[in-house]
């Protein structure tokens, strides 16, 4: 394992704290946020940036777009995967979107959108039945060709699915990555067991046309560790190649500390060749001290470089407290970002 202070990982590292979320769920009865937002994915695009978010309701994930013009202050724009229960297609309940494929997947660029076949590509996963992430969830990838980004076609049937995988994926799929490495795709996801305290665990599967996917036999390439602080969860990859290795931001879960719970923390690994990772020994961004917006969960990360600043999106929760604008189960859960300089 690669230790904390290990100076080959420092520039990963974000111990600075904006001072308050970046965006949060609108409280509104019956809005696609009503009760929490989710899943961070930022990037550059017509001259703003975006985030890719998720809104829960109650009933389900719906996807939407915000902009910003200095990463810190972001305007809702849009909900651009919806439900809709009248219908009966897969997705039938809404999805989560985790990822839009970029024109670049170097660490040291701005993520930008990039083309694949004249159209950009949105990958979201979507669950069987209403409620909190109810039932396995399948994967599905989403076009347009709208330069707003607000028209997405999606398709009649999944690209991947929990049924034909294996035992350590058969409780259902999470977030999807997709990444390009010598003209192959590369899918990563995690997916949790069928257990009530299931396991999750990182997988990938690889396609040349992003419709046939083929999974890596030596899956699970990211595997949880009994005995450390990701002990139950290795999750929701965001992955990233800078010079000649790849770098996973992920998030771990499953210790117990010493107020009774276990928290969600951002972890790292890094990888020559994207099957074989080395996992840094501690989380590389913590839950906080109660009062915090951090104190429960810290995960779920974005990644984007600007000249010399690193910002670390992510979402972060603590119990509900009254005045909170939404409430989700007793937490108000947020994005938040962090970075490696003082804002």
């Amino acid at each position: 394992m690669i230790e904390l202070t290990d100076p080959k990982i420092q520039k990963y590292l974000t111990p600075y704290r904006y001072e308050k979320p970046v965006l949060h769920g609108s409280g509104i009865l019956g809005a696609f946020d009503e009760k929490a937002v989710d899943i961070p994915f930022v990037f550059w695009h017509q001259n703003k940036y975006y985030m890719l978010y998720t809104g829960f309701d109650g009933k389900g994930y719906q996807s939407a777009l915000a902009t910003s013009d200095d990463l810190l202050h972001w305007e809702h724009k849009g909900v651009i995967l919806k439900r809709n229960l009248d219908s009966d297609r897969w997705d039938r309940i809404g999805g989560a979107a985790t990822w839009m494929i970029k024109e670049s997947d170097d660490f040291n660029q701005i993520p930008k959108l990039g083309k694949v076949d004249g159209k950009y590509w949105l990958v979201y996963h979507s669950y069987p039945s209403t409620g909190y992430e109810s039932g396995p969830a399948e994967i599905g990838l989403a076009w347009t060709e709208d330069e707003e980004l607000l028209d997405w076609h999606f398709p009649d049937k999944p690209c991947f699915s929990w049924k034909d995988g294996a035992d350590w994926e058969a409780g259902g799929l999470y977030k999807a990555c997709i990444i390009r490495n010598n003209d192959i795709w590369y899918m990563f996801y995690n997916a949790k067991d069928k257990e009530e305290r299931w396991t999750e665990q990182t997988g990938v599967a690889t396609s040349k046309d992003l419709l046939h996917w083929e999974r890596y036999e030596g899956n699970p390439v990211m595997k949880v560790n009994r005995e450390s602080w990701d002990e139950r969860f290795v999750s929701d990859p965001y992955i990233v190649k800078d010079g000649n290795i790849w770098v996973n931001f992920y998030f771990g879960y499953g210790k117990i500390y010493e107020d009774g719970h276990s928290h969600a923390q951002e972890g790292l690994a890094l990888s020559a060749d994207l099957l074989h990772w080395e996992k840094v020994r501690e989380p590389i961004l913590s839950f906080g001290s109660e009062g915090t917006y951090y104190s429960g969960h810290v995960h779920k990360a974005s990644i984007v470089k600007k000249d010399d600043t690193l910002y670390h999106f992510y979402c972060a929760t603590r119990p509900w407290k009254e005045g909170d604008p939404t409430n989700t189960y007793g937490e108000y859960r947020t994005i938040c970002v962090a970075a490696n300089k003082k804002f």
